[in-house]
């Protein structure tokens, strides 16, 4: 009787740890389903890839995200397996708030990599070795004319003087050597041009030698004639150099000490922005680079500072009538891709691109956007 007591209570302690074990199964497997299904979303949630439109690097066309970044991102992730939406903004500061605060997961376009921006968001290595580079109206290259220059009106009084005091020097040179001398033996009427001519020759050539004064006074007003001809002449001379010299400073800019003064403009915020400030040239800040360019076609600024690749690709295209780039670029800068800060993403990111720049992939698209590189 005993024993199948003991026989009974083993079997339903065995039935007992059956249930529990089956128990716990079934709580891990509803678990497991669980967090799959929460998770889930997650994984198959396209990333959020903030830009701005900044022809050539990242602009739309036909209604189609292009450009050098975004050629590059659209390799970047198919390498890594990675779906993303791209988020177009306004402003270029509002890409980079949309990346520090977290609300895109990356961001592309012409990002320089700088320390202020490093605080608070990771860079990429280096996608685009750039620098800043000056533009200038078209109306502003034009080189020095002497037709501008002779036909000023300082000039152009300068002229009429000499004119007046060469027909007074001859008219009165026939008054005193009329009676002396058969050149000038002529008619009031019919003298006013041998006068004049006699005077013009004396200025420029020095004068006719048979035709030499022979009265003492026209002798010594022809003595008086020749000296003055010497200031004359140079300041004929010195007048068309000086309107030249005038024109050509004040319509042409050639380096950065050649901005002061002039009307200058960048995009706020900008690395640009932060040179100038550090140069202490006034300038005007936009917004946007579109604001940017519509003031610099009106006329309200008469120079860009701004990045080299993106002027040289306006000047190029459809700015072609309105500017043209000047002088060698500077303050040297690189662009980079940004994420925010402690993204998982970066070593990923910097990975496959050290792999498309070893395979010759990087320089296909660089080849695509701006030709063979130097």
């Amino acid at each position: 009787m005993h024993l199948r007591d003991r026989r009974v209570r083993h079997k339903n302690a065995d039935l007992e740890d059956y249930d529990l074990i089956g128990c716990s199964l079934r709580t891990f497997v509803s678990l497991f389903i669980l967090l799959l299904t929460w998770a889930q979303p997650l994984i198959s949630q396209p990333l959020t890839v903030a830009t701005v439109t900044r022809p050539p690097f990242s602009f739309t066309e036909n209604g189609r995200d292009a450009g050098f970044s975004i050629e590059l991102l659209e390799e970047l992730t198919d390498r890594l397996g990675w779906e993303y939406d791209v988020n177009r903004v306004d402003a270029f500061s509002d890409m980079l708030g949309q990346v520090s605060g977290g609300e895109a997961d990356m961001a592309i376009a012409n990002i320089s990599i700088t320390a202020a921006r490093e605080i608070d968001m990771d860079f990429s290595q280096p996608i685009f070795e750039s620098g800043l580079q000056m533009m200038v109206h078209v109306d502003d290259l034009q080189s020095p004319s002497l037709l501008k220059a002779v036909l000023s009106w300082d000039l152009l009084a300068a002229i009429g003087i000499a004119f007046v005091l060469l027909i007074g020097g001859g008219m009165l040179m026939w008054t005193f050597e009329r009676r002396a001398q058969p050149y000038f033996d002529r008619p009031l009427k019919e003298a006013w041009f041998p006068s004049f001519w006699w005077a013009l020759n004396l200025v420029v050539n020095g004068g006719f030698e048979e035709r030499v004064p022979r009265t003492p006074i026209g002798r010594m007003f022809g003595v008086v004639l020749v000296v003055s001809s010497l200031f004359v002449v140079s300041v004929f001379v010195a007048k068309i150099t000086a309107v030249m010299t005038v024109e050509a400073i004040t319509g042409s800019v050639n380096s950065v000490n050649d901005l002061y003064g002039k009307r200058v403009g960048t995009i706020k915020g900008s690395t640009a922005a932060g040179f100038l400030d550090r140069r202490e040239i006034e300038y005007r800040e936009y917004d946007g680079l579109s604001m940017l360019i519509e003031a610099f076609e009106v006329g309200n600024i008469r120079v860009v500072v701004f990045d080299a690749p993106i002027l040289s690709y306006y000047t190029t295209h459809e700015g072609a009538r309105f500017g043209r780039t000047v002088g060698s670029v500077f303050l040297k800068e690189n662009y980079g891709i940004i994420f925010p800060e402690n993204s998982p993403r970066v070593e990923d990111v910097n990975r496959t691109l050290l792999a498309l720049r070893e395979d010759g992939t990087y320089d296909a698209i660089y080849r695509r956007w701006f030709g063979a590189r130097d």
